[in-house]
């Protein structure tokens, strides 16, 4: 289960690397006086994306999408779990008995463990490469949403430039500057997670 929420959580989040980009940043102008005024000292803000999917406190939405394919998943990791053990249990008994017994009948538990072992890996991969495809078919949308209201939340804020502190290496920022937990508890408040989806 933890894999699949890491894998969740690296999907819905992937847009995040730089979130630099939430304000439009105007085209330089050669042509400007050379005795302009200085700029007024950028609104900075920072955000940490990892909070999103936090259990208790992350964004409602991205819980409950996690949650729902954890759900729909789960009958097909209990299989595969189910014939992990089968297959220890084969080789456990292949091993006991290799001497007691005939090599034919060995060769033949070798060659039907082999490929039970077939079968699992086959059924893992595709496992995870459905597992991919509806993430990101479920994901996609709540990312360009969340997205979305980032930046309409910069604007309301007059936050200039916001950095993803999980993914732009900060030396240090003030308390102050982490809007984290407080945009978290906008966007629960502005999209429930008992809405349409985004």
């Amino acid at each position: 289960m933890k894999v699949f929420r890491i894998s969740i959580a690296a999907l819905v989040f992937a847009a995040f690397a730089i979130l630099a980009h939430t304000q439009t940043r105007p085209a330089a102008n050669p042509a400007a006086p050379a005795n302009r005024p200085a700029a007024a000292p950028a609104n900075i803000a920072v955000i940490d994306s990892r909070a999103f999917s936090d259990d208790k406190t992350g964004i409602a939405r991205v819980m409950n999408a996690m949650r729902a394919l954890e759900t729909k998943f789960e009958p097909v990791r209990n299989e595969l779990r189910g014939m992990r053990e089968k297959l220890t249990a084969m080789r456990a008994d292949i091993d006991k008995k290799r001497t007691i017994q005939e090599q034919r009948i060995t060769a033949q538990q070798i060659e039907a463990a082999d490929q039970l072992e077939i079968q699992i890996k086959r059924k893992a991969e595709d496992a995870q490469t459905s597992f991919q495809r509806e993430s990101l078919a479920a994901l996609d949308p709540l990312q360009k949403d969340i997205f979305q209201a980032l930046n309409a939340y910069s604007q309301a804020k007059g936050i200039s430039l916001l950095i993803d502190i999980s993914r732009v290496p900060v030396i240090y920022a003030a308390a102050s500057m982490d809007v984290t937990k407080d945009f978290i508890a906008d966007y629960n408040r502005t999209h429930p997670a008992t809405g349409a989806r985004p």
